[in-house]
């Protein structure tokens, strides 16, 4: 199949593949051989946040999923696109795959969007790990709660629409180390998103649902005690404005017996800003 016009294939080199649902398809790549790790993204991105672990870890069988709407998967119009929705289709994917042994990688909304599917099948889950992501409502903490209220209004959707408020202003500002999201780079998340219908669409409903979603964030939190068995790494880019350090001491107190790595110089997305640190980690408890 024919590849978008805006897609960097030195960025991005690998071979697309497809899983369909009923609300559309899902694109995914699925590298190598070996142990499988799959990667679950967070918003405004897609699968290209990935890249460096997939390159890092030859040694293993590496998947990552474009999220519907996001990267290279289809963009359904009259579809759900809150993270309990997603994680019905994560599911179905995980599923359709039928993985086993199976190292998950989250981060963003790939935690809220993703863990329900390990939760519920721990016996398939060889290690968690879990990066600058929550499992909790948000709804009683007042540095996002404050910012919450306004981008899901109707003012914050004509944000999102009109002015391309996560991608241009939220995103980049997330970073520890502006320089890192170079030109070439930013243009490959912007890309997915060109169209203003689409921001909308699909990216407000996420924004929406930092409150709007608090009964599924709840219910993840009441199963956490579930991972009492799983080996579980934390990894945390500590100069995270969105999910500051105490949210990592959040999950260190639900998951005492994690393994915790803390990059001090990150901010919202380690795995691009320090990327040989976190495939370094991904090695070593791999074994590879």
């Amino acid at each position: 199949m024919s590849q978008p016009d805006w897609l960097d294939r030195d960025l991005w080199p690998y071979a697309p593949r497809f899983h369909t649902l009923p609300e559309g398809r899902l694109h995914y790549v699925d590298e190598g051989e070996g142990a499988p790790v799959l990667f679950a993204h967070g918003t405004p991105t897609w699968a290209l946040e990935w890249r460096h672990a997939i390159e890092g870890l030859p040694e293993c069988r590496r998947i990552a999923v474009d999220h519907l709407g996001f990267g290279l998967s289809d963009r359904p119009v009259g579809t759900g696109y809150r993270p309990e929705d997603h994680a019905a289709r994560f599911a179905d994917f995980a599923d359709a795959l039928d993985l086993r042994n199976v190292t998950l990688v989250v981060h963003d909304f790939g935690g809220p969007i993703a863990l329900p599917w390990a939760l519920e099948n721990l016996d398939r889950i060889r290690r968690l790990v879990v990066i600058n992501t929550w499992a909790w409502s948000l709804a009683d903490d007042p540095a996002v709660a404050r910012p919450a209220k306004l981008i899901g209004s109707g003012f914050g959707r004509w944000m999102y629409r009109w002015l391309n408020l996560s991608l241009r202003v939220i995103a980049p500002s997330a970073w520890g180390d502006r320089s890192k999201l170079t030109p070439a780079l930013q243009a490959q998340y912007l890309a997915p998103f060109r169209d203003r219908d689409a921001r909308g669409q699909v990216l407000w409903p996420l924004a929406n649902s930092l409150l709007g979603s608090t009964a599924h964030y709840e219910g993840l939190e009441a199963r956490l005690d579930r991972l009492a068995d799983t080996p579980v790494s934390l990894v945390w880019g500590m100069k995270d404005p969105a999910f500051p350090p105490k949210h990592l001491e959040r999950w260190k107190r639900h998951l005492p017996h994690a393994e915790v790595v803390e990059l001090p110089d990150a901010g919202h997305w380690p795995h691009e800003e320090a990327p040989e640190a976190v495939v370094d980690h991904l090695r070593r408890v791999l074994g590879v």
